[in-house]
């Protein structure tokens, strides 16, 4: 797998943040976090996004876990795991857990999440991530209509095992995401939609959900039936809403939050200067690699956008490195790939695979397909959810694309639930702005679960035979040579002959952390409030 080839970087994002400075009040018991946008949905078969996935990971467990210092994968729900000798299945042995209602946390929890996942009824955005479960993808598009017959059985109550379509070294790393974790099946089936309301959620994390004041304000207390109670030294935790960083950092400022940026509300970048140089903030500010890329993703449904030659036009025609230097201002690295190094998989940027700027080429693209000089080119919309910054980048490109092209490119913005949804559809805007962020540390997860033509969600609505095939056959290759080979070839396809995407930057972690908070940050997945404290 590699694992330990990202260490330095997990261990910078894992650094510990308790600067010396004047003790918290004894009497703190609350964490104010702040969240830039709604949180679309506290179900584990729902969440798509960073902000549910936060929550979610606070709220329920998974079989298994990242290691914060070293990304490895380690035991959770699960005590310890074995692998078949042909890798076609995996089973786990569960811990002694209970739901915040007292029943007993199973392996059939777990099956039962599973199927009903898998079923295409619910309409899991990622189901996807199951499809190396035997059965998975033929229930999940409808070809089989028994989710029963998908490879997951319980042994007994606390033994589950999977049977994989093919062998897949990185399950157990796959086996703690959201979409397998277990669920209360009993509060699911009597409250059915409403069933992670606060009135009727029953969950086994280290917290429980108090309240959710959508728009607002989520409150979360520590779970007195968690097994791991006794270690849960913050005991409440309050995410609030704030659309504008800006006016999260007024609120940093003035006492009212305890940290901001590191996947929360971004610090925002015009203010990054004079945070380094302040002799008070700039202690409190830290700026460590994080495994994200920041990109723009062309939606190849929609004229002009479905002609290659366009899409390498406005690819080559951003000045990634300026966009750094002038408006994000957070240290990030210029990208032109899409696996953020050092993810096993990912194409170091000496390789020189992508498309970098050149305006001289820009051009020449654009007039190939059809518009010299910009003439006659047609409307087009780029979106991006609601926030000062990605506001900020969005009229930077915007500006670049029409010095360089003379195309005129409107820009939209939608809040992020609503632009979740709109940007699925294939006749979305022709242009939006994503990002992604490691679920476990393996080009798999960028390249096949994000632009596999029929085996991700593929927002930009792409089908390329040669991209599905070569992504297939990293997955189950087992020469590691092999894989990154395979894996370069899908970055040179997706990121340079199709330019699929524009890939802009490598995600850096911009934080702001109060000197009585000790915590470090997660390199996968939500963050382990579990484990951090304040300093009394």
């Amino acid at each position: 797998m590699g694992l330990r080839t990202i260490i330095t970087i997990a261990a910078l994002c894992g650094l510990v943040l308790a600067l010396a400075a004047e003790p918290v009040r004894a009497e703190r018991r609350v964490l104010r976090l702040p969240m830039m946008g709604e949180i679309p949905t506290l179900d584990p078969g729902l969440a798509e996004d960073s902000s549910s996935i936060e929550v979610i990971e606070q709220l329920f467990l998974g079989l298994t876990d990242f290691d914060d210092d070293t990304s490895e994968v380690v035991p959770e729900l699960a005590t310890h795991w074995e692998a078949s000798g042909d890798g076609l299945s995996y089973t786990f042995h569960m811990r002694k857990a209970v739901w915040s209602d007292g029943r007993p946390v199973t392996a059939h929890d777990i099956v039962w999440a599973a199927r009903r996942n898998i079923d295409p009824a619910t309409a899991s955005p990622y189901a996807y991530m199951l499809y190396g479960i035997r059965n998975a993808e033929a229930i999940n598009t409808g070809k089989i209509k028994d989710p029963g017959k998908v490879g997951v059985k319980a042994l007994d109550d606390r033994t589950v095992r999977f049977t994989l379509a093919h062998p897949a070294a990185y399950f157990p790393a796959v086996a703690g995401m959201w979409t397998l974790r277990p669920l209360p099946r009993h509060a699911i089936e009597a409250h059915r939609e409403r069933w992670s309301e606060p009135e009727h959620m029953v969950s086994n994390g280290p917290y429980r959900l108090v309240s959710w004041q959508r728009g607002n304000k989520l409150v979360l207390r520590r779970n007195p039936a968690y097994y791991g109670a006794g270690g849960v030294r913050i005991p409440e935790v309050h995410y609030l809403i704030i659309p504008e960083s800006s006016t999260g950092l007024a609120m940093y400022e003035n006492g009212e939050l305890d940290m901001m940026g590191g996947g929360y509300l971004p610090v925002p970048s015009p203010d990054i200067p004079r945070l380094k140089t302040d002799s008070v903030l700039g202690r409190q500010l830290t700026i460590a690699p994080r495994l994200c890329t920041y990109y723009y993703a062309f939606n190849t449904a929609r004229p002009p956008m479905d002609d290659a030659r366009v899409r390498k036009a406005f690819s080559a025609a951003i000045n990634r490195q300026l966009l750094i230097d002038k408006i994000v201002l957070g240290e990030q690295q210029p990208a032109t790939t899409f696996t953020r190094p050092p993810v096993f998989g990912s194409v170091p940027p000496e390789a020189g695979v992508g498309i970098g700027y050149d305006g001289e080429q820009a051009r020449a693209w654009l007039a190939k397909a059809g518009y010299p000089g910009g003439e006659g080119f047609p409307p087009v919309v780029m979106m991006y959810n609601t926030s000062e910054s990605h506001a900020r980048i969005a009229q930077a490109i915007q500006q670049m694309w029409r010095r360089e092209l003379n195309v005129r490119v409107r820009v939209e913005n939608q809040e992020w639930k609503v632009f979740l949804s709109t940007t699925r559809r294939r006749n979305g805007p022709h242009i939006f702005r994503a990002g992604w962020c490691a679920d476990y540390p393996d080009a798999n997860n960028w390249l096949m679960e994000v632009f596999h033509p029929t085996k991700s969600t593929n927002r930009v609505h792409w089908n390329n035979a040669e991209f599905a095939r070569v992504t297939e056959r990293a997955q189950v290759a087992q020469d590691p040579a092999e894989r990154k080979r395979l894996y370069r070839r899908a970055e040179e396809i997706l990121n340079e002959e199709e330019a699929v995407i524009a890939p802009i930057y490598f995600y850096t972690s911009v934080t702001l952390t109060k000197p009585y908070l000790n915590m470090k940050l997660a390199p996968l997945g939500g963050n382990h409030i579990r484990d951090w404290h304040f300093v009394e």
